[in-house]
């Protein structure tokens, strides 16, 4: 499996700047790469406010259970909802912290 080079922060920036894309063929295979999290451990975005609220959840580890809300984690702007799932995401994977 592909893994994700942690000193890569041009890909970074580059999401910084454009989180919904079009992205590099680089920064493509390292969004893919963190879509493929193991279902448990996945933090979401979901829509909690129509068009004006976004909370960050945890998918269940079970089908049909209940998602763990994160209430410290609420948005009105969805891209900034959309880079910090990224960064959480990063961090699962490189064990890397990112500001």
């Amino acid at each position: 499996m592909h893994k994700i080079d942690p000193t890569r922060t041009d890909l970074i920036e580059e999401f910084d700047s454009n989180p919904g894309g079009p992205h590099s063929l680089e920064l493509a295979v390292v969004v893919n790469l963190l879509r493929l999290i193991p279902m448990e451990e996945r933090i979401i975005i979901v829509c909690t406010k129509r068009h004006a609220e976004w909370t960050l959840a945890k998918m269940p580890k079970a089908r049909g259970d209940r998602m763990e809300y994160y209430e410290d984690m609420v948005f009105d702007d969805y891209y900034a909802a959309v880079r910090k799932v990224f960064r959480i995401r990063w961090q699962a994977a490189t064990g890397v912290e990112l500001g």
